[in-house]
């Protein structure tokens, strides 16, 4: 299992990025995605979760109706797009897979990063003017 997350840089307030996760050696299908952050000096928490299987998605409330995550079946890659981004979205982002099937169509929660074992190096977002 292999993950790397790529497409971090510097914007500025109100601007959109958008992260990819390119995942290899496994069959995406078959797991779960989150998708989590490390801002300075705070603990790393869980940003939104996707389901590669039905492409169904679940956020944080703090990300909630500005970030989207949505894959790209051809490519085995997950993209995180990023709007109206905040000054306090400033983090190192990461992406981590878990085996198994999971659906968030009904409003499950996304599950907690313990649940995942498999991780990408981080990737830089910072938003400041």
């Amino acid at each position: 299992v292999q993950l790397q997350a790529s497409g971090g840089g510097l914007v500025q307030p109100g601007e959109s990025v958008t992260l990819s996760c390119t995942t290899s050696g496994f069959t995406l299908n078959y797991y779960h995605m989150g998708w989590f952050r490390r801002a300075p000096g705070k603990v790393r928490e869980g940003v939104a979760c996707m389901s590669p299987y039905d492409g169904s998605t679940g956020y944080a409330e703090s990300v909630k109706g500005r970030f989207i995550s949505f894959r790209n079946k051809s490519e085995n890659t997950v993209y995180l797009q990023m709007n109206s981004l905040k000054p306090e979205d400033t983090a190192v982002y990461y992406c981590a897979v878990e085996p198994g099937i999971k659906s968030y169509i009904n409003g499950s929660p996304c599950p907690e990063q313990d649940g995942f074992r498999s991780w990408g190096q981080g990737t830089q977002v910072t938003v400041s003017s």
